[in-house]
């Protein structure tokens, strides 16, 4: 296999681990149906931001650490499915409503990008990815590992901005909708609260069951 045809195999699992819902994807849904696109983005980028640093962590050997100290897995599991979960609880009890001056704003902006990168940084689903498959497309054979490195995270950032970015852009076109209905636009903030706890769940069931 040459080094193409090993970029674009790690494409399509790269792909696939950010198109299947979960935690990532449904925070950028709870802010763009409640903030906007603005907060959307916003949210998306903060997401970005956790992903470099992803990247950077696997060139690093994320995966050869957690290979010799298995004993860390279930932890950092249970931290950012914890974390999630508060986010969750904490979009349940809320009573979000939508205006022409606010949610959408700069610190509310703010907010969703530090809270969308601790979100990724946090993800035990991105470890995972880390983990099982980042490494192996590290090879000395295709040149400088940082030159590879640095290709892989900008593929990437690019990724979750197409797939999180359009779902931002998407979502947040219906708040005019939204602003004439208070009522759904709290029902839409804790529907998504309710899908982030229970993806929190069962990140924890299942990290635990599989371990």
């Amino acid at each position: 296999m040459n080094y193409s045809e090993n970029l674009w195999l790690f494409f399509l699992l790269l792909f696939g681990i950010i198109i299947v819902p979960g935690m990532d994807m449904l925070f950028v849904l709870a802010n763009s149906l409640t903030g906007g696109s603005n907060r959307g983005l916003a949210a998306t980028g903060g997401i970005m931001l956790g992903g470099a640093v992803h990247s950077l962590n696997g060139a690093l050997g994320i995966g050869l650490l957690m290979h010799f100290v298995p004993i860390l897995f279930n932890p950092l599991l249970v931290a950012g499915a914890a974390y999630m979960a508060f986010i969750g609880i904490t979009l349940m009890r809320s009573s979000i409503t939508v205006g022409h001056d606010g949610p959408a704003g700069s610190r509310s902006a703010w907010r969703a990008f530090r809270q969308g990168a601790v979100t990724c940084l946090m993800n035990p689903k991105a470890y995972l990815f880390m983990l099982a498959v980042y490494p192996q497309f590290l090879k000395p054979d295709y040149g400088p590992i940082w030159i590879q490195a640095v290709i892989m995270g900008l593929m990437t950032i690019a990724t979750q901005f197409a797939v999180y970015g359009g779902l931002a852009v998407t979502a947040g076109r219906s708040r005019d909708l939204l602003i004439a209905n208070p009522g759904a636009t709290v029902l839409a903030g804790r529907t998504a609260g309710l899908l982030l706890f229970a993806v929190s769940v069962f990140t924890i069931w299942e990290g635990w069951r599989t371990a």
